[in-house]
């Protein structure tokens, strides 16, 4: 199909997600056709550096060979199988990697197929436990401040972004926001790299009024990703780690956008050295080829449900393309890359050449803060660097750098008046000079002085 005729069909019959779909009468949807390393290519040949990993999913790069190569190795063995008294090989493999994420401590693993159906598969887990354990009051789940953990009722439930849920308030389920760390906007006017989470005494003086009703709280560790990449110490996750075994409640890391070296290390939670409850992978998992999502938990969860089924104690939750095979062989792909490569140590140098390229901003009237954790970069943009006051959404200012970045060649998707950097890992030097100069020539283009 020619492509202005496919642009033509997509504005006819598709419905884009996360899009005001009028906007698509100016800006129509870029066709591509495809993708190598860091780079999207039209049919034309024109190119645009993927500085956001197409949603934060791509790891190793676009049409990797190597992972395509297993995928197509495995859909010529077997492409699907139902995953309820059947298994395969990708799957039990793929279960062991995962497990060792954790150092075995988390080595039950329940596959589903994308991160808002595992947080869903999460809670629903901590809820009957404690319902099996003969405690079903503790039947409410607690989130922090700028939580978000995907589109689903029930994850929409625990989170805080009203753009994203406050039209589907009354459909929610009862859930409790706890204070949360925003280190920019720091109440003791603290830095979260010498800070001691001094704000976590608030969290914890509220998480201890709702314990007796509580089954889990939840968190991304390390790296409030939807709320604006906003970053904060590993001491308030130790913390919330302590609090959360003494008050019996459940503690679920929500690793999905931050896992898979994306922070600096191979899942964010281990920056606070902790084991919790339950983790939840997706995105990264299968270097962005398919989806997949997975949650990993204890053995001590996994036995309040091992019983004769007439308890009833079962886990009686299911998805049509649970544990696919190809899905896994993407995943496992992902993993030999990871130790064949060894990029999450040789990341720790250029994520911080991502940085530093960008630093000169920090002298830009409306840039109030440039944030750094491993291969993400965000730069937070204010009307007032003083009061760090936020510059109007109204004006779409965000939206409007995403716009003429696009234009320059750079995919640079904002987060409301955050322009942020969340690269595939293997980007290199020259591309970072690219990404980052057209980052800043976009910025002061909108911003001027």
């Amino acid at each position: 199909m020619e492509v202005n005729k496919l642009i033509e069909e997509d504005k006819k019959h598709i419905w884009h997600p996360c899009s005001q779909m009028m906007d698509y009468e100016e800006y129509p949807a870029i066709h591509i056709e495809k993708g190598e390393g860091v780079w999207l290519y039209t049919r034309s040949g024109e190119r645009v550096l993927d500085a956001i990993s197409s949603w934060w999913v791509n790891i190793f790069g676009h049409g990797n060979k190597y992972i395509a190569d297993k995928i197509s190795e495995q859909a010529h063995k077997l492409e699907h199988v139902i995953f309820a008294n059947y298994t395969h090989s990708p799957a039990v493999e793929l279960s062991i990697r995962l497990s060792k994420l954790f150092n075995d401590n988390l080595p039950k693993v329940f596959f589903a197929d994308n991160g808002s159906s595992a947080i869903e598969v999460a809670f629903k887990m901590s809820y009957q436990y404690w319902y099996n354990k003969g405690i079903p009051q503790k039947n409410e789940f607690v989130y922090i401040s700028g939580a978000y953990h995907g589109e689903t009722i029930g994850a929409l439930s625990l989170g805080s972004l009203g753009l994203y849920k406050k039209v589907f308030e009354p459909l929610l389920l009862k859930t409790n926001e706890v204070f949360g760390p925003d280190c920019y906007r720091c109440p003791f006017s603290l830095q979260r790299n010498t800070c001691n989470a001094e704000c976590f005494a608030k969290t914890e003086k509220e998480l201890e009024k709702l314990a007796d009703k509580t089954a889990a709280i939840i968190i991304e560790p390390m790296l409030q990703c939807a709320a604006g990449m906003k970053m904060y110490s590993p001491i308030f996750l130790k913390k919330l780690r302590e609090t959360s075994k003494k008050l019996d409640i459940h503690l679920i890391c929500d690793e999905i956008a931050c896992g898979f070296g994306r922070t600096g290390k191979i899942m964010a939670t281990h920056y606070a050295d902790i084991i919790p409850d339950f983790a939840v992978v997706s995105k990264g998992l299968t270097g962005g080829f398919l989806a997949l999502s997975a949650v990993l938990t204890s053995d001590q969860i996994y036995q309040a449900f091992y019983a004769p089924y007439e308890s009833g104690k079962a886990f009686l939750h299911s998805h049509s393309y649970t544990g696919n095979p190809l899905a896994c062989s993407a995943a496992l792909a992902t993993f030999e890359l990871f130790d064949q490569t060894n990029i999450i140590e040789k990341n720790k140098e250029t994520g911080k050449y991502i940085y530093e390229k960008v630093t000169p901003l920090l002298e830009h009237k409306n840039v109030g803060e440039i944030r750094n954790l491993g291969m993400v970069t965000a730069i937070e943009l204010v009307k007032d660097k003083n009061t760090k006051e936020d510059l109007d959404y109204k004006k779409r200012i965000g939206h409007s750098i995403y716009r003429i970045a696009e234009k320059k060649g750079v995919l640079l998707r904002n987060l409301g008046n955050t322009i942020y950097f969340m690269p595939p890992l293997i980007i290199n030097k020259e591309e970072i000079d690219f990404m980052t100069s057209v980052a800043i020539d976009s910025i002061t283009q909108v911003l001027k002085d």
